[in-house]
């Protein structure tokens, strides 16, 4: 645990490298804040003996003792001063650093999670990503910007301390140094402890904010089916155990402090004990063991100081964990070296617009190795081809397209476009030739501009021309401020049917090689369809298509229908050649003439 630690703390070192400087001067700055804090023990017992008449500095020898007073005094605040000055600094520093830290590792955090398959977000729920890119990051903010240099301060003003302590009564000093050993022994023994308890607070918060999620995107279900009470149960079960792993950690935590200040206690009986026996025989001055008193208490702020960061470093260190877990993560889909990327799929990559031919090689897949979803499926569509995909639910007519657009790998064979097997061709490429349009269609929260837009570089002007042109005058009339109209999260601010008119709309801006529909007109009602029905045939024309079908009046137009049966080709042929034909697509469009089922 201790070497993978290492290993992790170490993967975030580049992250505060643009910010060395700062942080080197943070760090130049703990030696002169230690030494202002030991000498103020110092000060204060030299006082007394001054006082006392007791052997005293040297810088303080031959003055009369209201001048060595008032030199005292002022060296004292001098030193208090310098203290909060440097330590103003100090914690203003590393605050700024900690936050640009964390926003390094948070936005490389984003950008992993993004580029991760979408196998590895079916198996994790959003809430727990959630948590490691908030709560987590947070923590590490936390444990860097009060925790880790706070260590460094605190490990330099005891050894401050402890040389100051030394050099003035060696014996004395000793022996407080020895009251630190079992104070180490017992935070090193809860450490691990602690540690694992830390871990399952972070799984069981990951866990409720994934309840929480969950909850309110399925608000709509949990109200109509009236499953509040339970839902609010099953909620009210995560937060229990989240409520009983805190008061896991809450124990270690209390441990250590009364341990401490238990310490504490001895510490100082045993300096009165020693040092008022060494006052007695007069080998010790009052002045000198007013000093130790206060440095058995200013010896043990750093240790106290410690404890209260112990949650804190713990934390971070558990956070770290996590945060490692997620960037260990592999990214399954990646873009080839262009050294390892074929003469072909390098010429191929260089051209704006491909001819759309799509051929599927023995391709097999399975999102579980005991569920095979295709199998050894082959087929090929020719440039310009419009191919209809049906089935029953559950052949693998989605996973289809999925595989196409590279979302997911086959595990075995291969896909071409236009004969380049797409893992050859950049991700950027293969999905700028491929326009997808699917059922749920999905908009950010932003202007409708911006959603028509995405990635694509258009003038304002260019994309009113290119709206009027795919017939959405009337829609971007009915916005109140047209394309400009903020959306809500998902578009909630539209119906489902303008919702899939700006989807076709952004795809037939992008002018791609290949369509990809699954039955993009199934939540537009009859004028609307009709509206997008002649953009879509303009969209259509010299343009492969693959639709996902589910209407018998889509399949129909098809020039070829692809049949599928637990992720096999079995038919294959037109429409009135598979009816004839008898088989599988004939039965369904049957029961579909009476309404029945869906293709």
């Amino acid at each position: 645990m201790a070497s993978l630690d290492r290993q992790r703390l170490q993967r975030l070192l580049p992250y505060v490298a643009g910010d060395r400087r700062r942080l080197l001067f943070t760090l130049l700055l703990l030696i002169p804040v230690a030494g202002a804090a030991a000498v103020q023990p110092l000060l204060v017992g030299q006082v007394i003996a001054v006082l006392r008449g007791e052997p005293t500095l040297p810088w303080l020898q031959g003055l009369a003792v209201p001048a060595a007073l008032r030199l005292l005094v002022l060296s004292l605040l001098a030193a208090v001063l310098v203290r909060l000055c440097l330590q103003g600094m100090q914690v203003y520093n590393v605050q700024a650093v900690g936050q640009r830290l964390t926003a390094r590792i948070r936005q490389d955090l984003f950008a992993h999670a993004m580029a991760l398959s979408l196998r590895f977000h079916d198996r994790t729920p959003v809430g727990k990503l959630l948590t490691r890119l908030t709560s987590d990051v947070d923590a590490l903010a936390e444990v860097f910007g009060s925790g880790a240099v706070g260590v460094l301060a605190d490990l330099v003003t005891l050894l401050v301390i402890a040389i100051t302590m030394l050099s003035i009564e060696w014996r004395l000093g000793l022996l407080l140094l020895a009251t630190q050993v079992p104070v180490v022994l017992g935070m090193v023994w809860l450490q691990r402890r602690y540690r694992r308890a830390n871990y399952r607070v972070r799984e069981e918060l990951s866990q409720l904010n994934a309840d929480l999620q969950e909850n309110l995107q399925g608000l709509e279900v949990v109200q109509m089916f009236r499953r509040e009470q339970v839902n609010s149960r099953r909620f009210a079960d995560t937060t229990d155990r989240y409520r009983r792993a805190v008061t896991g950690t809450i124990f270690y935590d209390s441990a250590i402090s009364a341990f401490i200040e238990w310490v504490a206690l001895v510490a100082v009986a045993a300096v009165l004990a020693l040092g008022g026996a060494m006052v007695t025989t007069g080998v010790l001055g009052l002045g000198t063991l007013t000093t130790f008193i206060l440095f058995s208490q200013r010896l043990f702020d750093p240790l106290r100081q410690l404890a209260e960061r112990f949650t804190q470093i713990q934390g971070g260190l558990t956070a770290v964990e996590r945060i490692g877990e997620l960037l260990e993560q592999p990214i399954e889909i990646a873009d080839l070296p262009e050294s390892q990327r074929s003469p072909l799929a390098v010429r191929s990559g260089g051209q704006r617009r491909s001819a759309g031919e799509v051929v599927f090689e023995n391709v097999s897949f399975a999102y579980r190795p005991d569920e095979p979803i295709l199998s050894e499926l082959s087929f090929r569509i020719v440039p310009g081809e419009h191919v209809a995909l049906v089935g029953p639910t559950g052949s693998g007519k989605t996973t289809v397209i999925r595989l196409l657009c590279r979302l997911y790998e086959p595990q075995q064979g291969r896909i071409l476009l236009d004969g380049v097997d797409i893992r050859q061709l950049p991700l950027a490429i293969l999905r700028r030739r491929l326009g997808v349009v699917l059922q749920d269609t999905f908009l950010f929260s932003g202007s409708v501009a911006d959603n028509l837009r995405l990635d694509a570089p258009i003038a304002s002007d260019e994309l009113r021309r290119l709206c009027r042109d795919l017939g959405l005058s009337q829609l971007l009339a009915r916005l109140p401020d047209g394309l400009d109209t903020e959306l809500r999260e998902r578009g909630g601010n539209l119906s489902s049917g303008e919702r899939q008119l700006l989807a076709v709309a952004r795809v037939a801006i992008r002018d791609p090689s290949v369509l990809v529909m699954d039955e993009a007109t199934a939540f537009l009602d009859p004028s609307t369809e009709a509206t997008l029905q002649s953009d879509l045939e303009r969209l259509l024309q010299q343009r492969t298509a693959i639709v996902i079908a589910h209407r018998l009046a889509t399949v129909e137009a098809a020039d070829r229908i692809l049949v599928l049966r637990r992720g096999r080709l079995i038919e294959q042929g037109s429409h009135r050649e598979l009816r004839a034909a008898g088989g599988l697509y004939a039965q369904l469009a049957d029961l579909q003439e009476r309404g029945l089922a869906a293709l």
